[in-house]
């Protein structure tokens, strides 16, 4: 899953606090440990270590351990006493390494999470909320990050624990005439971000990172690895938008690079509510999904002003004529203009600036670390204008208001079929709604502030979005929609229907039948994981 909020409009997590949390970890991880036979976690910590080096592998007994554990934990929710810590994290450099944990933790009973980012908004990828009697270990991906770009094939293989920026900049640094459609922040581990779908500003153009995945290399339940041929197309239809922990580890993608202009033309536009603000949004609904293909147009809002930000793919005397003869009201000139390479307009998404040099992409920190809460909606209808007036004065207005993102579809969004991927969100929706509240504060009260606010907001919207389900994107996981309940040893299919098909719709119950075909036991489980499908309900 993804944090696509620009960082430039955020300030950095103070240096004391991120060494207050560290020790607090060391103090506490021990104790918030999920319960498991001591004999049980020193076999299984043994039958890792005959075949991985010790280093290699973090407990809560070893020095290393809570500064792995932060190294991509972004948001700090999810590193709090209350939150269950893995027994151990065992950063794989090899995919051998992969394979061994998975077949140590089915023998010794030790479940397996999977990170290759940390950007999971619910931070399942490292901490345990409700499932605290299951004792769990993290896969750290992050070493294995690998990047080959075959420029003559407009082809690149991929090892998931690389960032979007660093296969942004490998892309760039092959080809100006090359790119790949995904998100907007360049510290997203690949893994994820591919597994859950993969939205950006070339979506309306290209589709999503997971429609341009040609191949992948995964390691199963029983510890196999497997690529597209010997996984068989259900699998690999899984693993792309469906979320891939819950099926196996995929350690590399095959993806397709798509044709771009040499020269790129971006532009951030601020309007406040005196500026018509309110009128633009309600026009930008309209007319955003049913622009050319070659142009994106986002809003975010924030501090009271409301952003829009464009990619168009060519020059600005086009981007230009296009804006006044689609879009006059928002006054867009060429001074507005800046005209770039397509990598350098990854850096004006992830930054908001492209006044910095590309390499800020390999730069794996640059994302501050802060507490988090996000919910997401797909708006199918134009919401009125007295409703955004309402939503302005009563919601935005609030000394803890927090940020909108909202971003189009249409274009090619519109053309592919809902059940090509397990993401479904296609045709029928104009725009994706995301409420992001993000703060810095310690303690109870400014969390349950902040997140009162992002759940008040999100009940207000109920009337203006998508219903029967209320559809939600799956990489940017919410808990409030339900978490997994066990029936047996495995997790119930019918109660994760009640999460499960806000997420997928109808492909969830195809999603079930992969998962009771490829890990019948529900090895790679957590608190929303896709659970096998019953016999009976095949």
């Amino acid at each position: 899953a993804i944090v696509a909020t620009p960082a430039s409009i955020m300030a950095r997590t103070p240096r004391t606090t991120i060494l207050h949390l560290v020790l607090t970890l060391c103090i506490l991880s021990a104790q918030s440990t999920p319960s498991l036979a001591s004999s049980a976690i020193d076999e299984f910590l043994g039958c890792l270590s005959a075949d991985i080096p010790s280093r290699l592998i973090q407990t809560p007994a070893t020095p290393s351990y809570s500064a792995l554990l932060l190294s991509t934990a972004w948001n700090l929710r999810y590193i709090l006493p209350d939150t269950s810590k893995p027994i151990g994290i065992i950063a794989a450099t090899e995919h051998a390494h992969v394979q061994t944990t998975v077949r140590c933790g089915r023998r010794h009973g030790v479940r397996v999470r999977v990170r290759s980012g940390g950007h999971d908004y619910e931070g399942l990828s490292y901490a345990s909320v409700h499932l605290h009697n299951q004792a769990f270990a993290v896969l750290d991906l992050a070493a294995l990050r690998a990047i080959h770009v075959d420029q003559a094939r407009a082809e690149a293989w991929v090892e998931s624990g690389a960032t979007v920026g660093e296969l942004y900049y490998a892309v760039g640094a092959a080809s100006r005439s090359l790119g790949f459609p995904a998100g907007s922040c360049p510290t997203m581990g690949i893994g994820g971000h591919l597994s859950g779908g993969g939205f950006g500003s070339l979506a309306r153009k290209y589709g999503l990172s997971a429609d341009n995945v040609l191949d992948a290399v995964v390691v199963d339940a029983d510890g196999r690895l497997m690529n597209r041929s010997t996984m068989g197309e259900d699998l690999f239809w899984a693993i792309c938008g469906g979320g891939g922990e819950s099926f196996g580890v995929v350690l590399s993608w095959k993806v397709r690079l798509v044709p771009v202009p040499e020269t790129v033309t971006v532009f951030s536009i601020i309007r406040s509510r005196n500026q018509s603000a309110i009128e633009l949004i309600t026009k930008w609904q309209e007319i955003a999904p049913v622009l050319p293909q070659n142009l994106y147009l986002r809003v975010l809002v924030l501090n009271q002003r409301a952003t829009f930000q464009a990619l168009f793919l060519g020059r600005c005397g086009c981007l230009h004529g296009l804006m006044q003869d689609r879009f006059p009201e928002l006054g867009m000139t060429k001074q507005n203009c800046q005209e770039v390479s397509w990598v350098q307009s990854t850096v004006f998404f992830g930054f908001s600036t492209t006044s910095i040099p590309t390499e800020q992409l390999l730069n794996r920190s640059s994302n501050p670390r802060y507490y988090l809460k996000a919910k997401s909606d797909h708006v199918q209808e134009p919401i009125p204008r007295d409703v955004w007036e309402s939503i302005w004065t009563a919601w935005l207005e609030k000394p803890e208001a927090a940020l909108l993102m909202l971003d189009p579809y249409g274009g090619l969004m519109s053309s592919i079929s809902p059940s090509k991927t397990p993401f479904p969100h296609r045709q029928g929706n104009l725009y994706q709604l995301q409420y992001y509240s993000f703060w810095y504060e310690n303690g109870t009260a400014a969390a349950e502030k902040r997140m009162s606010w992002v759940r008040g907001l999100y009940k207000e919207m109920e009337p203006y979005v998508s219903k029967n389900p209320r559809a939600v994107y799956v990489n940017y996981r919410d808990l409030d929609l339900g978490t997994n309940e066990l029936d047996g040893n495995v997790t119930s299919y019918e109660k994760a229907r009640v999460w499960g098909e806000k997420y997928f719709k109808g492909n969830f119950k195809r999603l079930a039948a992969v998962k009771a075909m490829v890990d019948p036991d529900d090895f790679f489980k957590n608190e929303q994981s896709i659970p096998p499908l019953p016999a009976a309900k095949i």
